[in-house]
């Protein structure tokens, strides 16, 4: 059944009691939603670093952020969301993390994590109705967000793991452009197309956390306008459900009648190819990431991931080198057709289907995939409900190292439809 002591939205911190309260709260909600790895001493950890935030000017300061469980932190093992011992994954502290708390902000706690960043499910539940998933691999960030216990979590994408999350638990999740923000510190899946992302409930907050840990940010000068926004109608789109389409088209509407410009962009009549290439260039990359941790711990893999092995291992040099040539062809085929037909941005469903029952599953990605082969920066937001009562969402796809702008035409979409 769904929540209904759902928590409310809380700003940064301001108070040792505000903080206090809210980890009371989170203790009794943990109960249910499981989006944190346990830790003895949160409460007291967390007001010991509030007490000793001296500058209350830095501009994160008091925003809690939950921290996906394959980024490393000082003073909290590293698992990757696996039955491997933490010693495996010891090293430095990722740069991002350094960002963060010298901007103010306090790590919350470590999140859930599917096994490897792949599809083991963790036990997080969706806070929205607990007993469908949450989505994943960025299960407990997504679900930490969406349950009110922290403004900002970071998650990773290496097919759909930022995007479908955050559409199933009914918030905000935003990948930029492969490359914006460091990986050094991230335990990897794949070097060719892992990217850390953000979840929050409000863009201006997303804003904010993007301008500290994507480099080079300008903040952007582009006046507010009504973007320009391509649909696909190739066989992609047919890869969602009657559901997600009919909600979908519904949006694009809506948006037709707030006086967005709408057309058709015909860049996916291959995707079947596009998903191959993908897999195999993924695959092949985390064989040879776990080559000696599964030679030690092979026992300790779950058949999902021993599986991905056997795939990546199987996919010769060749296949892979076009796969990973083919990220670039791919983008470069998105980009051209984006200026050619004078669009700002691409509008797409952002899961397969909505959330699913249980958590057994945490979906399909396949709906992302290509936006992450081209590494192109994509943002969802949330698009209403079904029938049920399960978010969905709509996925916006911006131009390559354009994030500064997609995020500012995704500010004037939201708007418009609070206004509407």
């Amino acid at each position: 059944m769904p929540m209904q002591d759902k928590l409310e939205d809380m700003d940064r911190i301001t108070s040792k009691a505000q903080l206090s309260e809210l980890c009371e709260i989170i203790d009794k909600k943990e109960q249910t939603i499981h989006a944190l790895l346990p830790e003895k001493n949160l409460k007291k950890r967390l007001l010991a670093e509030y007490t000793a935030s001296k500058d209350a000017a830095l501009p994160l300061h008091g925003m809690l952020v939950g921290v996906k469980d394959i980024i490393r932190v000082n003073g909290f093992p590293t698992k990757a969301g696996s039955k491997l011992p933490s010693s495996v994954f010891e090293g430095r502290q990722a740069s991002l993390i350094d960002r963060l708390k010298k901007a103010g902000a306090m790590v919350l706690g470590k999140t859930v994590s599917t096994e490897f960043a792949y599809f083991e499910p963790g036990p997080t539940r969706n806070p929205v109705n607990p007993e469908y998933t949450p989505g994943g691999s960025s299960s407990g960030s997504a679900a930490a967000v969406a349950a009110g216990y922290c403004q900002v979590a970071l998650g990773s994408q290496t097919i759909g793991s930022i995007i479908r999350p955050a559409s199933f638990c009914g918030i905000l999740g935003f990948k930029p452009s492969f490359g914006r923000i460091p990986l050094d510190g991230v335990i990897p899946f794949s070097a060719a197309a892992d990217h850390v992302g953000i979840f929050s409930r409000d863009i201006q907050t997303l804003i904010q956390v993007c301008e500290i840990l994507c480099d080079n940010w300008i903040a952007d000068s582009l006046k507010e306008k009504k973007p320009v926004i391509g649909v696909p109608h190739e066989k992609y789109l047919q890869q969602a459900d009657k559901i997600v389409l009919t909600a979908f088209e519904s949006q694009i509407k809506k948006y037709i009648k707030t006086g967005f410009s709408i057309k058709p962009i015909h860049i996916l009549n291959d995707i079947d190819h596009i998903n191959a290439r993908h897999k195999k260039m993924v695959a092949y990359e985390f064989a040879r990431v776990h080559e000696h941790w599964y030679s030690d711990y092979g026992h300790l893999y779950s058949l999902h991931s021993k599986e991905l092995i056997k795939q990546g291992l199987s996919v010769s040099d060749k296949d892979y080198k076009t796969a990973y040539k083919g990220r670039t062809a791919f983008r470069d085929e998105v980009l051209t057709a984006m200026d050619v037909n004078q669009i700002d941005m691409i509008a797409s469903p952002s899961t397969v289907t909505p959330p699913t029952l249980g958590i057994k599953s945490t979906g399909s990605p396949i709906m992302n995939l290509p936006w992450t082969y081209a590494g192109l920066p994509t943002l969802t937001i949330p698009s209403g409900f079904t029938e049920a009562g399960l978010p969905l969402g709509t996925q916006l796809t911006g131009k390559y190292n354009k994030d500064e702008e997609l995020l500012v035409f995704a500010d004037e979409i939201i708007k418009t439809a609070e206004q509407g």
